[in-house]
């Protein structure tokens, strides 16, 4: 009988942060990167673009205008998800149908005046100026008694559902503790609870002696493709210090943060010469004013890109029905993107 090996046999991985498990059939791609690797004919665009609602001075919905913004600028959301003056309501019709308002805030996150540039572009100091935009919003939403919840994220890319390439993230902020941050928080907790560390502190440092899925490391940060990633290129930055938001990093911290950020995603660029898509996030604590020693500050990214530029993982069929599902393993990714140069593939091909 042959011995059962992961890098061999399907199986599946729990995610502690949330319970969920993942299948993994590693037979079904022995040989993951054979095949054609197509590239973009071309990701060029201008600095400036008349008709991007995003750049600086252009107009925007309703007959609102941008300032003349160098750097970053915030706005609060035109078409908001989330609504202050949402009026209180509830549905309760026993265990089948039950609804409740919800009120926040949303807002855009300008990374630059330059619409051209994307994060792995972008030089380490200006996206510290985008750091510092992230932490001075946290901790002004953080002070609003109605929000409960902040979550800043990015989409890169038009199949990431971005429906404008100018170098902008968002935030939303909410009354309640969205589904995926409420799993995270449940499972921190009984962890903290059982060990009195937190979760992701001891999986870092588990990690940081295997050294199987580490990708980039630098003081205050680690870069590294999770035990359980469900995406292809699924990659996670997690703090070396277990902290709870990004509103308690020191200055060194938030250099450390550009720093990686941007290794991280030069590195997927770099991985099929394309500008490449993901969604990513911070999760951090909720802002209820309790206390989560529990919680460990990380950023999650979920990039949808399989084997090049125009073929991407899609969840359907049984990922949808039943469990998520990947072909390769995480460390075989983790390989591919640590092999990787942390020099952008355009300034490689200009040399």
């Amino acid at each position: 009988m042959s011995k059962f090996s992961i890098e061999d046999y399907p199986h599946k991985r729990l995610n502690p942060l949330t319970g969920d498990w993942i299948l993994v059939s590693p037979h079904r791609a022995k040989r993951p990167w054979q095949g054609q690797v197509e590239k973009t004919v071309s990701d060029e665009r201008p600095k400036y673009e008349p008709t991007c609602y995003l750049c600086a001075g252009n107009e925007r919905a309703g007959g609102k205008y941008n300032p003349q913004y160098k750097g970053t600028f915030v706005f609060t959301n035109d078409f908001s998800a989330l609504l202050t003056d949402s009026p209180a309501g509830l549905i309760d019709e026993g265990d089948l149908f039950q609804a409740k308002s919800e009120t926040g805030i949303c807002k855009v996150i300008c990374f630059s005046d330059d619409h051209s540039l994307t994060i792995p572009e972008m030089a380490v100091e200006d996206i510290r100026k985008v750091i510092d935009v992230w932490c001075d919003e946290f901790k002004e939403l953080a002070g609003n008694p109605m929000i409960n919840y902040i979550q800043i994220f990015e989409n890169k890319g038009a199949i990431m559902g971005c429906s404008n390439p100018h170098p902008h993230g968002q935030i939303w902020s909410s009354s309640s503790v969205p589904t995926e941050p409420a799993k995270e928080l449940a499972k921190q907790k009984e962890y903290f609870e059982k060990h009195g560390t937190t979760l992701l502190g001891d999986y870092l440092k588990a990690e940081l002696v295997k050294r199987d899925r580490i990708l980039v490391e630098n003081e205050h940060f680690v870069a590294l493709v999770p035990y359980w990633a469900v995406w292809p290129f699924e990659t996670m930055i997690i703090s070396k210090r277990p902290i709870q938001t990004i509103a308690l990093l020191t200055d060194a911290e938030k250099t450390s943060l550009a720093d990686i950020y941007q290794k991280l995603t030069i590195k997927y660029d770099n991985l099929f010469e394309v500008s490449f898509a993901y969604s990513a996030g911070f999760h951090q604590a909720p802002t209820d004013g309790n206390d989560y020693p529990e919680w460990h500050l990380h950023m999650h990214f979920y990039p949808p890109l399989l084997r090049s530029a125009s073929v991407k993982k899609f969840m359907v069929g049984y990922e949808m029905l039943a469990s998520p599902q990947r072909d390769i393993t995480a460390e075989q990714a983790a390989q591919r993107l640590r092999d990787l140069s942390e020099v952008h593939y355009k300034k490689q091909t200009n040399k």
